[in-house]
């Protein structure tokens, strides 16, 4: 109950004191809506509460997402971020616990952040790489608020924040990281311009068949001797089957077979399938 007692200028002393509490014209009083949400149980009347308070509160909400606009996020998605931490301010505020102000503000101004931490990075980075790149950017911010002063070193930075100059440098990386270019981007003004996708590498695939090779290199060590023949005049030499028969004095259905099985017996072994050949153990094949 406010008592109305002279004062040197116009209106009392209740209302200056009143005035002076609230910081901002988007700032209702509600605390007997508070008051009387907080004793009623779960059903319809409470939720009516609950939704009259949200929506006297909503023109602050939208006030502190106003400080991030031109952050590389629409007004309008920033308003909906801080109406959530809205809403979660007003569920779990205890209005004995003082004015619903100044425990609401913290709690939309984290929820905007968030926003910004969890979902607005073009490249994911680990959270404590984001830690580095926002002491990083205080600091360099400090170090240069005054006119005229030059760009700080990482020396100065890790001075600063009190971080390594290694872990200086990862938050100068991520500082960088919060945007990407495109892959079409161009990087030269000239005629022959070219873009960021010309400079990348293609995959080589000699490194398959160097990788293919030496997989198999060890099962060809293990075949018996004219088994590594067969293959070698088969693969290498361009021989036929029938002119290989010829030269070994067997018959082709035997060279055939006996390619089959070779040929399986190091692909199988290249690929890890076989447990005879990790033993050190050696197989013999006779015609």
């Amino acid at each position: 109950m406010l008592i109305d007692t002279p004062t040197n200028g116009t209106g009392t002393a209740g209302t200056t004191t009143t005035a002076a509490r609230r910081r901002h014209d988007d700032a209702p009083d509600t605390a007997d809506l508070f008051t009387r949400m907080a004793e009623l149980e779960e059903g319809p009347e409470r939720e009516a509460v609950r939704d009259e308070l949200v929506a006297l509160w909503l023109p602050m909400a939208h006030r502190i997402a106003g400080r991030f606009r031109d952050r590389g996020e629409s007004l309008e998605d920033l308003k909906q971020v801080a109406a959530l931490g809205l809403v979660k301010a007003v569920d779990r505020f205890d209005p004995s616990r003082g004015a619903f102000e100044s425990y609401a503000v913290p709690t939309i101004t984290g929820e905007v952040k968030r926003h910004f931490r969890d979902r607005m990075w073009a490249l994911r980075v680990p959270r404590r790489v984001q830690e580095l790149r926002n002491k990083v950017r205080v600091a360099r911010r400090e170090l240069t608020q005054n006119p005229g002063s030059p760009e700080p070193s990482v020396t100065d930075l890790a001075a600063r924040t009190g971080l390594t100059e290694e872990e200086v440098g990862a938050g100068l990386e991520a500082l960088e990281s919060f945007s990407t270019l495109s892959l079409d981007a161009e990087l030269s003004a000239d005629d022959d311009g070219y873009s960021l996708a010309d400079t990348l590498g293609a995959a080589d695939a000699s490194y398959d068949v160097v990788v293919d090779r030496e997989s198999a290199k060890e099962g060809l060590r293990r075949l018996p001797e004219r088994e590594r023949a067969i293959l070698y005049m088969r693969f290498f030499e361009d021989m036929t089957q029938s002119r290989i028969a010829d030269h070994l004095g067997i018959s082709q259905m035997h060279v055939s077979r006996l390619i089959s099985r070779s040929c399986a017996r190091v692909r199988d072994e290249a690929m890890g399938q076989r447990t005879g050949a990790r033993d050190g153990g050696s197989t013999s094949t006779t015609a």
